[in-house]
């Protein structure tokens, strides 16, 4: 997506952008899972990519039927510890381990949840708004979900 603010792209061209971001972020997980040898890692990796298949299918099925059923994800937006910002992010190696294959999932997602935010804030005030809140929505409800994970494996309090 372009960097400028404020840009507006038609339904079909900005749902055709966010099924190619998708695309990317499920081919950046597969290529993981074939690179990490821990099985926790593959695991977390497998989950990750499975959600960017249902995300696909929903953005097809939003092309096809033309919007997204408002009923179907009703969630606002979530509350994130920005784990992102603190976390190294790198490409998995075959030795990668789950605290690394989760960072490396939580880098990915944010990218997605900035990319809805942009398309939202873009198109305030037209129809398709609320279709990209909806979806940045659901991301931040991912990453919250994440982010949760990691804190309670890998964050210790002292």
């Amino acid at each position: 997506m372009t960097e400028q603010q404020g840009v507006c792209y038609t339904f079909e061209t900005a749902l055709e952008m966010a099924l190619t971001m998708e695309q990317r972020c499920f081919r950046a997980f597969l290529q993981a899972i074939r690179t990490v040898k821990d099985r926790s890692a593959g695991m977390i990796l497998k989950d990750a990519a499975l959600e960017e298949i249902d995300h696909k299918q929903r953005l097809e099925k939003a092309l096809i039927e033309g919007g997204i059923d408002p009923d179907e994800h009703l969630q606002e937006t979530m509350p994130l510890m920005h784990l992102d910002d603190l976390l190294k992010q790198q490409e998995l190696n075959a030795e990668a381990d789950s605290r690394q294959a989760l960072a490396y999932v939580i880098h990915l997602k944010k990218n997605n949840l900035e990319f809805y935010d942009k398309l939202a804030k873009g198109c305030t005030g037209a129809p398709m708004a609320p279709i990209f809140q909806q979806l940045a929505n659901d991301e931040s409800l991912n990453l919250q979900k994440l982010e949760d994970l990691y804190e309670a494996h890998f964050l210790t309090e002292n």
